[in-house]
């Protein structure tokens, strides 16, 4: 899929975001950046007080009214815009997020209403491909994207019409003052393939995930089903039933977290969108749900938020503390025999 594009992707995102953060249009938050390592992995922790005060896609069980939830993606505002794809009979539309908290964060949507929690279809893939590609396409090694997907409420999804994410690489380490961290989807093509399937996957990570290589500028048809293949071994961690799991459309039959750069892409089954931290009651007084961490899909980037300086201290002093965390919210790495018989 060509974007169409007057301009590079990456500079007409950095004069979008520019502008929308300098007139107020988004709100932009710092954060502080401590590198941990469980199990060996270089993986960002970063606290974001702003992040007490976001809204988030919780269904409210007491909430009985019929008013129909706003939609920020079905008539996107013109100052946080960047532009239409393809011209003809536009199928997506890329906006900057309203609430970012890494510089030209962005988005990918669908023009018409699409379920967040369908199988991802094949313009879906090639669009996001098309954006990755095009970050890089003047030949700048330096600049990479890395896109994620939140598959329902447990994966970290806040909307319900489809959308993806963009984040770029070298705004995510610009605050790495040891110089040590890289996407963890980045250590994927370092793992040995197993001899009894295709599927490559980071060991080293307390939960179940499945990575497989892209191959250069590979077409729609090739990168669906690259995906359907990793959401189908995800399904076998996720014991999910396998006759929904070998469907190519329609609602997906379990929760997930995907990820994809311009050499790989990437897959995490989600059983719980949040973990609980140990923090002092003081804590609890002073920020809402206070302890109670989640994640999104940039857990596949390595890096995670918080919203408590209580969690924060936490995490930073406790070495076990980050991995009991993603071994919570995931599922234990399945027997590969199992997947192998996809």
């Amino acid at each position: 899929m060509q974007l169409g594009l007057t301009e590079s992707l990456p500079a007409l995102v950095a004069k979008r975001f520019k502008a929308a953060k300098d007139a107020g249009h988004l709100t932009f938050s710092q954060t502080h950046l401590e590198i941990l390592r469980p199990g060996g992995v270089p993986y960002q922790l970063r606290y974001c007080p702003a992040l007490a005060n976001k809204p988030t896609g919780k269904p409210k069980a007491d909430d009985k009214s019929t008013k129909k939830r706003f939609d920020p993606f079905e008539n996107p505002s013109p100052d946080l815009l960047i532009a239409h794809f393809p011209k003809e009979s536009p199928t997506h539309f890329l906006v900057l997020n309203k609430f970012p908290v890494i510089p030209d964060h962005f988005i990918l949507a669908t023009t018409a209403w699409k379920e967040q929690t369908d199988i991802l279809e094949k313009e879906d893939l090639a669009a996001a491909y098309a954006c990755v590609k095009a970050w890089g396409g003047d030949g700048t090694v330096s600049k990479r994207l890395f896109a994620f997907f939140n598959s329902g409420y447990e994966s970290g999804a806040s909307q319900p019409h489809r959308h993806l994410q963009f984040l770029p690489v070298e705004a995510m380490s610009q605050d790495d003052e040891s110089g040590s961290w890289k996407p963890l989807i980045d250590a994927v093509p370092s793992q040995p393939a197993d001899s009894e399937s295709e599927f490559r996957r980071i060991d080293t990570i307390p939960l179940a995930n499945f990575a497989l290589p892209l191959p250069s500028d590979a077409s729609a048809e090739r990168l669906h089903e690259i995906y359907l293949s990793l959401y189908k071994a995800a399904g076998v961690a996720a014991g999910a039933p396998q006759d929904q799991v070998r469907s190519s459309s329609g609602p997906a039959a379990f929760s997930y977290n995907l990820a994809m750069t311009e050499s790989t892409m990437m897959i995490c089954p989600r059983k719980s969108v949040s973990a609980v931290v140990s923090v002092d009651d003081a804590a609890r007084e002073d920020v809402a749900e206070a302890g109670v961490v989640e994640l999104n899909g940039t857990l596949l980037a390595g890096t995670m938020m918080v919203k408590a300086e209580a969690e924060w201290n936490e995490l930073r002093r406790n070495s076990d503390g980050l991995t009991k965390v993603l071994a919570s919210i995931g599922f234990p790495h399945p027997d590969i025999r199992e997947v192998s018989r996809l």
